[in-house]
């Protein structure tokens, strides 16, 4: 099974896990729309509409979460598992969210258009590590000046030790939340397709694709949130 059969799979109930399988959910979802938003603030104040594009969007649980924090975004979701793109558009088109939907893999063209942010959450890390430096790269070059990319993203340690213990901190945290033994095997299952890379390697990609004020903004144990803007 690929990553977008394998998350069409749970498409129906994906959203109803997350704070128990992202134990840091409000910090990790609520830093990544507070780096986004200023510059689609700066936008609408500016009398413009802002874009955001939204990668690996699945149910669209982050463009939610940023329209919700900034109203009048436009939002472009790209995600390559139907099932989850559909949820997503239902879902904006139900809080009356402007939006368009774009089935494709992350390592295809980016949809056309400057956006004022780029952002996504979980789904970066599918991606080889010469994979995610060409997608920077790319996003990079979509944002309009003064722009942001965010990547809401699980992380790899940067030593096996410390791996090994950011996995044995999210199996406690996530089980004292409920997560059970079958859900907790499923998520292992999707992360069977991930390819998670350290902080600091991220960090200096977004830079050599030509961002600026780069930093890690948030990080609990294998959350964190990246991301810098285009000068």
């Amino acid at each position: 099974m690929d990553v977008a059969a394998a998350f069409d799979a749970v498409a129906g109930t994906y959203d109803e896990a997350r704070r128990r399988l992202v134990p840091c959910f409000d910090d990790f979802y609520g830093t990544a729309v507070e780096v986004a938003a200023p510059p689609l603030r700066a936008a609408l104040e500016s009398g413009r509409t802002p874009w955001v594009l939204d990668l690996g969007a699945g149910t669209g649980l982050l463009s939610l979460l940023l329209t919700a924090a900034v109203p009048g975004v436009r939002v472009t979701l790209v995600d390559a598992a139907p099932r989850m793109l559909a949820a997503a558009a239902d879902r904006l088109t139900a809080r009356g969210v402007a939006h368009r939907t774009v089935l494709a893999d992350l390592t295809d063209p980016l949809p056309e258009g400057r956006y004022d942010a780029v952002v996504s959450a979980l789904a970066i890390h599918h991606l080889d590590d010469a994979g995610k430096r060409a997608l920077y790269r790319r996003a990079a070059d979509t944002l309009v000046p003064g722009g942001v990319f965010v990547n809401a993203e699980q992380v790899a340690g940067p030593t096996p030790a410390l791996d090994r213990r950011y996995d044995e901190v999210w199996v406690a945290r996530a089980t004292a939340l409920g997560s059970e033994d079958a859900e907790l095997a499923a998520a292992r299952e999707r992360m069977r397709h991930d390819r998670p890379a350290p902080v600091a390697d991220q960090c200096r990609w977004l830079a050599e694709a030509g961002l600026v004020d780069v930093d890690c903004f948030f990080k609990s144990w294998r959350f964190a949130v990246l991301g810098g803007r285009r000068s």
